[in-house]
């Protein structure tokens, strides 16, 4: 069964910790079976959430989940926007391909919004 949970420390993760700068580094896994099969790392700044890695493995599935449950947490936090600082490019593929990014921009604002969309969709089907 996939599980997506915060990581409490950062064993595993040690050389992406030597290269992201703040201290305040958050490790989110996807774990089925209890075994990793992706991750996002971020930090939360005051007005934004920035994602410096991620491994999806290529599922979109999976990245979707990854990502909208570090929306879900930055939007409790009130923080609405979250800026993907990505040094591998190719994860932004799969965010272009779920919307959480348009055009060449990094950045993903109004989160609230963004998770609450699905609302919308609920109620159109219930006009339908």
């Amino acid at each position: 069964m996939l599980e997506i949970q915060e990581k409490f420390d950062t064993t595993g993760y040690e050389e992406l910790v030597e290269s992201a700068s703040p201290q305040n580094l958050h490790i989110t896994e996807a774990l089925d079976g209890g075994a990793p099969i992706g991750f996002i790392a971020y930090w939360y700044g005051a007005d934004k959430t920035t994602v410096c890695a991620f491994d999806d493995g290529g599922d979109l599935m999976l990245c979707d989940g990854l990502v909208r449950s570090v929306m879900f947490k930055s939007v409790l936090k009130g923080i609405e926007v979250m800026e993907f600082a990505l040094s591998d490019t190719a994860g932004f593929e799969n965010l272009r391909k779920l919307r959480f990014l348009t055009g060449d921009s990094r950045i993903c604002e109004d989160l609230n919004s963004f998770m609450n969309g699905c609302e919308s969709c609920k109620e159109n089907k219930k006009d339908n």
